[in-house]
């Protein structure tokens, strides 16, 4: 191969390579940043592309597609002294590639910071109670506190979503005791108050049965009355009625007397008219 043959398959190599380095195809969903003697020069978007080959060069491939970026977990103090975990996600989108790589050295940290810093600062206004409630009030707090500082950089936030809040150990062990005191205090005022309750029925039933007793009484007496007015009426005798009412009782008393368990034998006066007078006399 003679020296001349040599240098034009070199210059042919070199024209191929010049031109293969000047033409770009940039897949969907991204843009190429490029710049032509270190200065930005222009913004590839998806398609075919030609540039000037060691005069310009793509000095960054941005994403345009959703990104999900992860904020690490942190712990964060509530108003009331509570200490939270709390770790989030973010889905930004780049709307303007020249301002995400120079408006930042690292828009991806640059978010993740500003979301864990939001969150202290949004969070430690509540409290423990307000705080483990309210994902949907932090989300939409966090969303609008950062949204407008992202937009310097070329970014939209989409959205900001808490994947977890929850107590430290220490605080679930606290919050398990305080729950568990709360069960056990409930218990008593429930068992106080059946007790209650039913020492009250209890009292209304004692009251209700001497009222009947006490009505009872009174119509034992009433019809006791009667009778001896109707006895006195029959027979015209004052201590008729008395005796026959004494005999009636002495009666029922001596069968009283012979139903128990321990009474063998009962011995009944002959002449109980005699005895009843006896027990007149005696009253007298």
């Amino acid at each position: 191969m003679t020296g001349g043959q040599f240098f034009t398959i070199v210059l042919v190599a070199f024209a191929i390579l010049t031109i293969m380095r000047g033409v770009r195809i940039v897949p969907q969903g991204e843009e190429w940043v490029v710049e032509r003697l270190g200065k930005y020069f222009g913004t590839f978007l998806p398609g075919l592309n030609f540039m000037i080959p060691y005069l310009d060069r793509v000095s960054s491939r941005v994403i345009t597609k959703d990104i999900m970026l992860d904020v690490p977990q942190q712990e964060v103090i509530t108003k009331d002294n509570a200490l939270l975990i709390v770790n989030a996600i973010a889905f930004v989108k780049v709307t303007n590639p020249v301002k995400a790589v120079y408006g930042i050295v690292n828009f991806a940290d640059g978010i993740r910071n500003l979301i864990m810093t939001a969150l202290r600062s949004i969070v430690g206004e509540m409290e423990l109670d307000v705080a483990l409630s309210s994902r949907d009030k932090i989300k939409a707090r966090l969303r609008e506190s950062i949204a407008e500082e992202v937009m310097d950089w070329g970014l939209t936030v989409k959205s900001v979503e808490i994947q977890d809040i929850k107590p430290s150990a220490s605080m679930q062990k606290a919050m398990e005791m305080q729950a568990a005191s709360e069960r056990e205090r409930k218990a008593m005022v429930t068992k106080a108050e059946g007790e209650k309750q039913s020492m009250i029925l209890q009292a209304d039933a004692r009251l209700e049965s001497a009222k009947r007793d006490a009505e009872a009484q009174v119509t034992l007496a009433t019809a006791s009355s009667e009778a001896i007015k109707k006895v006195a009426e029959s027979i015209g005798d004052r201590d008729g009625p008395m005796a026959y009412l004494l005999g009636e009782k002495y009666i029922k008393m001596l069968e009283k007397m012979s139903g128990t368990t321990n009474g063998k034998f009962v011995i009944i006066p002959a002449d109980i008219q005699d005895a009843v007078r006896g027990l007149l006399s005696k009253a007298k």
